[in-house]
């Protein structure tokens, strides 16, 4: 017998039958896309541009060429539906592309010498990041925190956990293990919550000096 407790709420169980119809729809849409249907790519666009951004921002990149770098990935994935044959989800599938948009775009700017000085790097941070992230204060820079995380819990952390991808399908983007996967997030979140409590525990401090 399934105790109350550990049995699935029919509120989450909706929630994820919600979540695996939107998912559906948007690989749909790709596939409709591929065949020409110009509402279908004006509907997946819109469905993962926000998505996108996020990852771009967070994976890494130089915040203030999220926009182009949302835009580069989208026109590469455009340019290749036709190879979409919805074996993965548009969302999974796009994303990979984002994170070699990322990649060549890294590669190409350490190839060039600096030209001019940008704005810094934490403060155009503060400005890009999200104020609806669950579970952080508006106070704390979440952008900065994860800027100090290496590079693959970073992204399994923003994959999962503001993405909303699930494990498995992180994984295929990750070109990881599910196991690997699961192992980042929990040290990324480890790290985040022991920043967040010193946080907390420093701010008195530093009101009262």
């Amino acid at each position: 017998m399934i105790t109350p407790a550990l049995a699935p709420s029919r509120e989450q169980s909706r929630t994820d039958s919600r979540t695996d119809s939107r998912e559906e729809s948007i690989t749909a849409w790709a596939l409709a896309a591929r065949n020409g249907d110009p509402d279908a790519v004006d509907h997946f666009v819109r469905a993962l541009h926000r998505d996108v951004r996020h990852y771009v921002t967070y994976l890494g990149a130089d915040p203030q060429s999220a926009d182009d770098l949302t835009q580069d990935t989208f026109l590469r994935a455009l340019g290749s539906l036709h190879r979409f044959e919805g074996r993965s989800s548009a969302r999974t599938w796009l994303l990979s592309i984002a994170r070699r948009a990322v990649i060549d775009s890294i590669r190409y700017s350490s190839s060039r010498p600096r030209l001019s000085d940008t704005d810094d790097w934490q403060s155009v941070a503060e400005r890009a990041q999200p104020r609806d992230v669950p579970g952080f204060d508006d106070g704390v820079a979440l952008t900065e925190l994860l800027d100090t995380l290496p590079d693959d819990r970073r992204e399994a952390f923003v994959l999962t956990q503001l993405v909303g991808l699930p494990y498995a399908e992180a994984a295929l983007v990750s070109d990881c293990p599910i196991g690997t996967v699961r192992s980042r997030v929990a040290r990324a979140r480890t790290s985040l919550i022991a920043w967040l409590d010193e946080a907390e525990h420093s701010a008195p401090v530093a009101a009262a000096a």
